[in-house]
């Protein structure tokens, strides 16, 4: 009989609109720009799913409030950055096994919607 992998919950945050100093042109350090950030997480749910039991899940909203403190409080030169903070930030939680940060910043190019950056990272488990 196959082992079961415990259940396996992918958290999405989509379309966080935040503004903040990002880039290197002297507009872009004087005045704020609007951010476009997408995450998605993955952790062991099995002990929340069980339990139903907001302990033993991860707070999503405690994940958000601080990437729009960290956003909002600080000066990026870099897309490049502002994604690795963002994904250090959100791996610093020991219950997160993957993280992804996308980051677009919109109308940086004249004919394009956005142009973003995307980062991800992986906690071993043995």
């Amino acid at each position: 009989m196959s082992q079961l992998q415990p259940a396996m919950a992918r958290i999405k945050v989509k379309d966080l609109r935040l503004r903040t100093f990002i880039g290197i042109n002297e507009d872009e350090i004087l005045n704020k720009q609007d951010v476009l950030i997408n995450l998605t997480i993955l952790y062991a749910a099995q002990d929340a799913v069980r339990d139903n039991d907001i302990e033993h899940a991860l707070n999503y909203r405690t994940i958000t409030k601080a990437v729009i403190a960290h956003v909002e409080g600080n000066r990026f030169a870099l897309l490049e950055r502002l994604t690795q903070e963002l994904l250090d930030l959100i791996m610093a939680n020991e219950s997160v096994l993957y993280a992804e940060v996308e980051v677009d910043k919109p109308h940086a190019l004249r004919f394009a919607e956005s142009v973003s950056i995307t980062l991800a990272a992986s906690r071993a488990t043995a």
